[in-house]
């Protein structure tokens, strides 16, 4: 299997060791909830975030990803389903205190980084878990979380989703601008991957605070894929002082890979299925995993070269994490797991970027973005 190496990593890994390493978006409620349930306390066979990893790669903060699928649009039950996910969430924290650590506050990261532990803090992929209801976002608000995305791979009531072309809205609903409101004033983080253009820079209108993309790469090596950033719209984001956190999976770092991985995960389900196996046996969970970290898709200078792009664009104050570890197939080189950070910080310093830059690409940029939220809220009040 490739792997990476970089005359930079014995740097890279001291430097990882004195920063915060904050992740803007890690799948693994859901993984836990609706793929495969496993200790995450412990080194684990398949993912990509266990304890043991997660401190390899000297991650402090990883934002939990409470992802409500589309089928709840039509189902009904989206809010209680979020809030289960939180509850194993909390179960994560509750049942392993000298490992994890609950966070709601900036403080909170910085005092689980003095102690050692993994920051679990909470953010809910798919305005669909509020359902109709503002109400929710406050309730959502008190139970931690502390950013939304506003849609995901389908229109909901609240905007247009980019992976859906049927415009229902045109951009964000009156509804969705409410919700925009709403999370201003709560001091909820307004995440915009995920989003159409149009709804976008209708968010743009109606936002007071800063936004930030938490799991979303530079359209500029994806020419016209949606679901990236485009120039214009990462001056847009930038202009509100926030932070595009650049997602790792292979397809969104170059179309090309997208056809890669796509030939991949259909060889290894027919090689399970060939077996007699259901996916998610134990046994063809096993084989999942094993070929889909011996087929890394690109390289972790792929990442680089959109932390690149957005810093030479915007400003290296305006890029950071947003893995999507445990949500995409394909993984590049160097960048598999958790465990991976300092090879990133490496390949950084590989191409560059000085001690501080990597520091505000890290953790710090999206620290800011939340303390200057927090703050403006207080003043507010």
């Amino acid at each position: 299997m490739k792997t990476f190496r970089s005359p930079n990593l014995g740097r890279a890994l001291d430097l990882a060791h004195d920063i915060l390493i904050i992740d803007g978006h890690i799948d693994v409620p859901y993984w836990m909830a609706e793929v495969y349930k496993e200790d995450i306390s412990a080194a684990t066979i398949g993912g990509d975030f266990d304890y043991p990893r997660a401190r390899k790669g000297r991650l402090d903060a990883a934002f939990m990803s409470i992802y409500v699928p589309v089928r709840f649009q039509k189902s009904g039950g989206a809010r209680d389903y979020a809030n289960g996910l939180i509850d194993v969430v909390e179960g994560f924290v509750a049942s392993h205190p000298t490992k994890f650590g609950s966070a709601i506050t900036p403080a909170d990261i910085r005092e689980n980084h003095n102690a050692g532990l993994v920051s679990m803090p909470i953010g809910i992929e798919n305005g669909v878990a509020i359902e109709e209801d503002l109400r929710n976002l406050e309730h959502f608000f008190d139970r931690g979380v502390r950013y939304m995305t506003l849609v995901h791979a389908a229109d909901n009531l609240i905007c247009d989703s980019s992976y859906d072309k049927s415009g229902t809205w045109g951009g964000i609903s009156d509804f969705g601008g409410d919700v925009v409101r709403e999370m201003d004033r709560l001091g909820m983080i307004v995440d915009v991957s995920h989003v159409s253009d149009n709804a976008f820079f209708d968010v743009l209108k109606v936002a007071s605070r800063p936004l930030v993309a938490t799991h979303s790469s530079a359209r500029a090596f994806t020419p016209d894929w949606e679901r990236n950033m485009s120039d214009e719209l990462i001056r847009a984001l930038a202009s509100t002082g926030g932070v595009v956190m650049i997602n790792f999976g292979s397809d969104f770092l170059d179309r090309e890979y997208d056809v890669v991985s796509t030939r991949l995960r259909k060889r290894i389900n027919k090689r399970i299925e060939k077996k007699g196996l259901e996916r998610f046996s134990d046994e063809g969970f096993r084989m999942f995993s094993e070929f889909r970290k011996a087929n890394p898709v690109g390289s972790v200078t792929d990442v680089v070269r959109h932390i690149k792009h957005v810093a030479q664009l915007v400003g290296v104050d305006h890029v950071g994490l947003g893995s999507d570890f445990d949500g995409v197939f394909s993984l590049p080189v160097g960048l598999q797991d958790v465990g991976d950070y300092p090879n990133l910080i490496a390949a950084l310093l590989d191409d560059g970027f000085s001690d501080d830059d990597v520091r505000k690409i890290c953790g710090e940029n999206f620290m800011r973005v939340w303390q200057q939220i927090e703050t403006s809220v207080g003043s507010d009040n």
